[in-house]
């Protein structure tokens, strides 16, 4: 197959490796432009570019692909079979669409159509889902809804928002590498509308804990958040990120956001009327490390309420 590749993050490696290894001519890659750091001084490439430079492919970074004559018109010269597209970072106008003869697929970190959008791994972890997976779909001009290809499942169970993006990468690169030789005979199934919810993009704000919820939601909370933008709350006025906790079924009879207990086994604070036991925290301008390690040179005061 003749390929035009477009990614960005990470996520998008994985997929990148595999059609090289699987032996398909990939014309070009096309990622968002080079980020620009530090007022100027530091230039950083994504991801996707600096695999695509090591695999010695050529790279294009249109700022934006819708109107830009000059881009589709390269595309059309070059003539692709198809379009393989994750994690790009824009949305493919109808012109574009419209150019590869076997049409343009996506990979997406969803089970389709349960988490259209920018954030499904994480959304995927906060709403207690018990499995997720990626789905190949043919693009079509609305945000996450053409026709499905493949699907790939995973069990959630506990893993962190970072592992489930890594094991989600991997399963997604080895469908599309399957898909792709069958496309043109491969029919897809058309997405139930009424049951797609979207998945926005992650703030930073969204990591501040609200401990009226249940543990069970905050505990969810912390694992989607990791790495990134982790979760935080205020002690004494600084912030203090959590990394890992445990929901449990105890009482509390404390407001919502007291510290009710600390030792070796963790951070103890009342929430949506339970207990949720922090065991693994992060202090202003320190590392990440268990509440027992933290413990030896530091201390909380039990009451405080944590904001």
């Amino acid at each position: 197959m003749r390929i035009v590749y477009m990614g960005t993050p990470d996520f998008a490696v994985p997929s990148l490796e595999r059609l090289h290894e699987a032996g398909h001519e990939i014309v070009f890659v096309v990622t968002q432009p080079d980020a620009v750091r530090d007022r100027g001084k530091k230039v950083k490439f994504s991801p996707v570019k600096e695999k695509a430079l090591q695999l010695g492919l050529e790279v294009l970074q249109p700022r934006k692909v819708k109107g830009d004559e000059a881009f589709a018109e390269r595309l059309r010269q070059a003539a692709p079979d198809v379009i393989a597209v994750a994690a790009y970072g824009q949305i493919l106008p109808k012109e574009i669409l419209e150019i590869p003869r076997l049409g343009c697929v996506n990979v997406h970190g969803s089970l389709l159509p349960r988490f259209r959008g920018a954030a499904p791994i994480q959304r995927a972890i906060i709403e207690g889902d018990e499995e997720t997976g990626v789905t190949i779909m043919y693009m079509a001009e609305g945000l996450d809804t053409g026709d499905m290809l493949a699907k790939a499942v995973t069990a959630i169970d506990r893993k962190t928002g970072q592992q489930l993006h890594d094991e989600l990468a991997q399963l997604g690169a080895q469908l599309l590498a399957d898909t792709i030789p069958r496309l043109g005979t491969l029919k897809g199934e058309k997405q139930d509308d009424t049951a797609s919810c979207y998945a926005p993009m992650i703030s930073k704000e969204e990591g501040h804990v609200d401990f009226s919820k249940s543990p069970e939601a905050i505990e969810r909370l912390i694992r989607a958040f990791d790495p990134w933008p982790g979760t935080y709350a205020f002690y004494k006025e600084k912030q203090i990120k959590f990394w890992k906790a445990e929901a449990t079924e105890e009482p509390a009879e404390a407001a919502n956001g007291t510290v009710v207990g600390a030792d070796a086994c963790g951070l103890a604070v009342a929430a949506g009327g339970k207990l949720l036991l922090i065991t693994e925290l992060q202090a202003p301008g320190k590392k990440r490390m268990e509440i027992k390690e933290y413990l030896k040179g530091n201390s909380i005061e039990i009451g405080t309420v944590l904001g």
